[in-house]
C-alpha cells in the first residue's frame, strides 16, 4: 500500500470544541484517493443491494466496490459466495450484467468456466499448456454477509469490523420498524464532481439546510435538529413540523443513520432508502440511492423529493470541492452545535488512516 505524506499531528483526535477539520489535501491530493480505496473502503463492508437479488440457487449479482469488480453468487446447494469478478486467465469479467442466473460462470473474454463456488471447471484450448493445474486458478474470494435483508461484501474481511458489531443497536432502536419489511423498488445514481468525503461531510450536518435546502427546511423543526454519535455510526433526527409523505411522518419516527465509512440508511415506517458513496477519483464520486418500500407505498413522490434535495447537494458539494482545491483554504473549525457528526466521521477516518499507516 502506498501511503501519502501524512503529518502525524493531523492524525490526532481533538475534542469537538477545539478540533480543526482535516486538511484540504485529504480531499484533493490524488495520493489520498488511492489511499482511501486501499486503507478505508477495501477494509469495510460495502453495501451491494437487496439480498433478494441472490435468493435463488444459480443467481448472481455484480458490482464495483473500492474500485474493484466483484460478483456474489449462490450455488445450487444454496451456499453464498463472493469473488472478484475477474477471470484468472487474463482478467476478463465473469459477468457484465448487473444480475442474472447461470449454472456456471463463464468468462466473457475467452470462455473459461467456473463453478458458482469459484472453482475453475473448464479451460478451452489449453491442452498443450504445460505445468497448468486448474486447482491453482480458482476465483479470488472476498467476504460476503447479509444483514437485515441487505447484501454486503468486503475485500478484506479480516481487517473489517464484524457486521454484527458494525450495526449493533440499530434494529432495537428503530423498533417496531423492521428493515426486512420494505422490498426493493428502484435504484437511482448520481455522479458528483467532488471527493467522496465532501459528500459524506455534507450529509452529516444540518448546518447548511436553511441556505441549501429551503423546501426541506420548511418540513423540519430545524431548531431541534440533533446528531447522536455511536462507535461505528451516527444518527441524525429532527421533529417533522409539517407532515409530508415525501420526507417523514408527522410523528417524527424517522431515522437517518450514517455507518462508517460511506453508507447511509434513511429509515421511515414502511420505507428505507440506502445510499452508498463510491470514490471514483480525487474529485469525483458516485452516490447510489436504493429505494425500498412496502407494497402500498407510492415510491414516485419519494424519488421526486429526494432528487430535488440531491440536486441542491450536488450544486453545493461541487462548489466546496473547488474551494478546497483553492489556494485560500487548508482547514477550518466545527460548529459545536451542528457539526458533531462531521467531527465524528473525520475522527473515524483518522483512526482508519492511523491503523493503515501503522501496518504499512
Amino acid at each position: 500500500m502506498n501511503t501519502p505524506n501524512i503529518n502525524p499531528v493531523d492524525l490526532e483526535i481533538a475534542p469537538l470544541a477545539t478540533s480543526e477539520t482535516i486538511p484540504s489535501a485529504w480531499y484533493t491530493d490524488p495520493a489520498f484517493h488511492a489511499f482511501d480505496l486501499a486503507a478505508v473502503l477495501a477494509r469495510s463492508w460495502q453495501y451491494v443491494g437487496p439480498a433478494s437479488d441472490v435468493a435463488e440457487p444459480g443467481s448472481y449479482v455484480t458490482d464495483f466496490v473500492a474500485g474493484n469488480p466483484v460478483l456474489v453468487a449462490r450455488d445450487r446447494t444454496g451456499a453464498l459466495s463472493a469473488f472478484y469478478n475477474v477471470c484468472k486467465h487474463r482478467g476478463g469479467p465473469l459477468a457484465t450484467d448487473r444480475c442474472g442466473r447461470a449454472q456456471m460462470l463463464r468468462c466473457q473474454y475467452h470462455g473459461w468456466t467456473y463453478r458458482m463456488d469459484g472453482m475453475l471447471r473448464g479451460v478451452p484450448r489449453f491442452d498443450r499448456t504445460e505445468l497448468f493445474d486448474k486447482k491453482n486458478y480458482g476465483l479470488t474470494p472476498i467476504g460476503v454477509e447479509i444483514w437485515e435483508g441487505l447484501l454486503f461484501v468486503c475485500l478484506e474481511p479480516e481487517n473489517a469490523t464484524p457486521i454484527a458489531e458494525l450495526f449493533a443497536g440499530i434494529p432495537e432502536h428503530i423498533a417496531p420498524i423492521r428493515l426486512t419489511d420494505p422490498a426493493f423498488r428502484v435504484r437511482d445514481s448520481y455522479d458528483v464532481a467532488c471527493n467522496w468525503k465532501v459528500y459524506v461531510d455534507n450529509y452529516l450536518e444540518g448546518y447548511h439546510i436553511p441556505l441549501v435546502h429551503p423546501e426541506l427546511c420548511e418540513l423540519l423543526d430545524y431548531r431541534s435538529y440533533e446528531t447522536e454519535t455511536f462507535t461505528h455510526y451516527s444518527l441524525q433526527h429532527s421533529p417533522i413540523k409539517n407532515a409530508s409523505t415525501a420526507y417523514g411522518p408527522a410523528d417524527g419516527a424517522a431515522y437517518y443513520y450514517f455507518v462508517f465509512p460511506n453508507l447511509m440508511l434513511n429509515i421511515l415506517p414502511g420505507r428505507l432508502q440506502v445510499n452508498r458513496v463510491d470514490a471514483l477519483a480525487p474529485d469525483r464520486c458516485r452516490t447510489l440511492f436504493d429505494y425500498y418500500a412496502t407494497a402500498e407505498h407510492n415510491i414516485d413522490e419519494d424519488r421526486a423529493f429526494s432528487d430535488r434535495v440531491q440536486q441542491e447537494d450536488i450544486h453545493i458539494c461541487e462548489h466546496v470541492q473547488r474551494g478546497l482545491a483553492s489556494r485560500a483554504y487548508d482547514r477550518g473549525r466545527f460548529s459545536y452545535d451542528l457539526e458533531n457528526g462531521v467531527h465524528h466521521f473525520q475522527s473515524m477516518l483518522k483512526t482508519a488512516y492511523r491503523a493503515a499507516t501503522t501496518c504499512a
